[in-house]
C-alpha cells in the first residue's frame, strides 16, 4: 500500500473584484481553505480542505498511515502550487510557509 498523498493542483483563485478586497489577502485565504479531494495512501478525504489536512498529516503522520517523509513531501508540493497560484496574484509564498508552520 502506498502511503503517498495526493491532490490536484488549485485552479485558478476566483478573486471577485472590488475597491475593498486586494487581491493577495483574498488569495491566501482561498488557498488555506480550498477543498478538493485529497488521497492518503489508500483513503480518500473528499472535498477537504487541503492546507489544514496537510497540517495535521505533519503533526501526526501515523494517524493517517502515512509517513513523515510523505507528509512533508506533500506540503511541499501544496506550496510550489499554491505558492505559484498565490504570486499570480501578488502574493508570496514566504505567507504560505508562515501558515504551515503556525
Amino acid at each position: 500500500m502506498s502511503d503517498a498523498v495526493t491532490f490536484p493542483a488549485p485552479g485558478r483563485i476566483p478573486y471577485p473584484g472590488g475597491c475593498v478586497l486586494e487581491p493577495a489577502p483574498y488569495a491566501l485565504d482561498w488557498l488555506l481553505n480550498w477543498p478538493a479531494d485529497v488521497r492518503v495512501g489508500a483513503t480518500l478525504h473528499p472535498a477537504t480542505p487541503v492546507f489544514p489536512l496537510l497540517r495535521e498529516l505533519l503533526r501526526d503522520p501515523a494517524t493517517y498511515g502515512t509517513t513523515t517523509a510523505a507528509a512533508e513531501a506533500a506540503a511541499e508540493r501544496f506550496l510550489t502550487l499554491a505558492g505559484q497560484a498565490l504570486e499570480a496574484e501578488g502574493g508570496q509564498r514566504a505567507w504560505l510557509e508562515r501558515e504551515l508552520r503556525r
